[in-house]
């Protein structure tokens, strides 16, 4: 298997970028297609669009319905189509990205990406996480090329809300643990090649990035205030975190995620950080974590009030054989499960997740945490 690193072509990040992006834009092309669901048009994307307008931009908005799907792709990509569209715009959280680069291939347009908020690593990826049009996981899509722009304005996430960046924290976190296994399981990456040396010092960068200045970073947002410890996590949480789950691999941690989709239930309350901070903490139980290892993590999660216990999850409110569905969808052949170094069963995820639980409530019966930010 040959050794392999993608990535976009440029990525930008600095306070009050949206505001003199023409620059960066214009070389791309100047009929654009900007795509936002309608909370972000009303928070940041119509003053974007009329500045766009402003330098000479031909502007055509479009309203994302908010699920990544091969129907939204469809129908956003007919628009572009039909204006022309020499540039789409993502503009908005993970579903609005992962749908724009469908329909940047199919409308044979540029893409740039410009995210709201750092909830996620989605941004730098050339591959999306697509969903049926009920919300259960679908597909990894991947495409030929990435991105031609990433766009990322730091005055515009430290007005986001506080919850949008510790999921995106906690998705980032995972990435270290799932490049670890990976590279032991000598698995493919999400770039579909072996993992590169480089690939895998990013990955170790952002979690070091992650332990310095998380927490700081939380308390910045919270103030809604552009810091260098909220410049970091935001580079954490989407370049160091997207480049490196793509180029070192992921594992359990997102496979359990994507067995979520297997139920119904107050789970898909939570956002893809916060499902993917408890599949991460399932996979420290699989690989049998030393507890000085363990005890780590789960203050950091418990800190940042991530839900780590079934309980927190609401998975305790799931049958045995619901449970069983979720563990049965985490191990299916085509999930990133197989980059574990070890075969993994249903019935070994589904104790686990009671395991994870279960050291969970010991550790908080024996330690005093305090949040420094509340879900709720």
């Amino acid at each position: 298997m040959d050794k392999m690193f993608v990535s976009p072509d440029t990525y930008i990040q600095g306070s009050g970028l949206l505001e003199h992006s023409a620059q960066y834009l214009e070389k791309l092309g100047k009929y654009v297609l900007i795509m936002s669901d309608e909370i972000v048009w009303d928070i940041v994307g119509n003053e974007f669009a009329e500045y766009l307008t402003n330098n000479d931009f031909k502007v055509e908005k479009v309203v994302f319905n908010g699920e990544a799907s091969v129907q939204e792709i469809d129908r956003i990509t007919k628009i572009a189509k039909d204006t022309k569209a020499e540039v789409v715009i993502g503009l908005g959280g993970g579903k609005t990205i992962d749908t724009s680069k469908g329909i940047a291939l199919e409308a044979n347009t540029k893409l740039v990406i410009a995210p709201t908020a750092a909830s996620a690593d989605a941004p730098t990826a050339g591959l999306s996480v697509l969903y049926t049009e009920e919300g259960v996981f679908d597909q990894y899509k991947f495409y030929p090329k990435h991105s031609d722009l990433v766009l990322l304005d730091t005055k515009v996430i430290a007005n986001a809300p506080v919850r949008t960046l510790v999921s995106g924290i906690s998705d980032a976190m995972a990435t270290n643990i799932e490049a670890k296994a990976t590279t032991m399981k000598h698995g493919v990456t999400m770039g579909n090649g072996a993992a590169t040396f480089t690939g895998r010092a990013i990955a170790a960068e952002c979690e070091r990035v992650l332990w310095d200045h998380a927490f700081e970073a939380v308390e910045s947002n919270k103030n809604k205030l552009v810091t260098p410890a909220l410049d970091a996590i935001v580079e954490a949480n989407t370049l160091l975190s997207g480049l490196g789950f793509e180029n070192a691999g992921l594992a359990a941690a997102h496979a359990i995620h994507n067995g979520f989709t297997a139920v119904k239930g107050e789970i898909h309350h939570l956002t893809h950080g916060e499902k993917v901070a408890f599949g991460a903490m399932v996979e420290l139980v699989l690989e049998n974590t030393p507890h000085e290892v363990m005890d780590k993590y789960i203050e950091f999660w418990l800190t940042l009030d991530l839900p780590i216990t079934m309980e927190d999850t609401h998975l305790d409110q799931l049958s045995e054989d619901e449970l069983l569905q979720i563990g049965k969808l985490a191990t299916a052949p085509d999930e990133t499960m197989k980059n574990m170094p070890f075969e993994v069963t249903p019935e070994m995820v589904v104790n686990a997740m009671k395991a994870a639980s279960a050291y969970v409530d010991s550790y908080r019966s024996s330690h005093t945490i305090t949040p420094i930010f509340k879900r709720n």
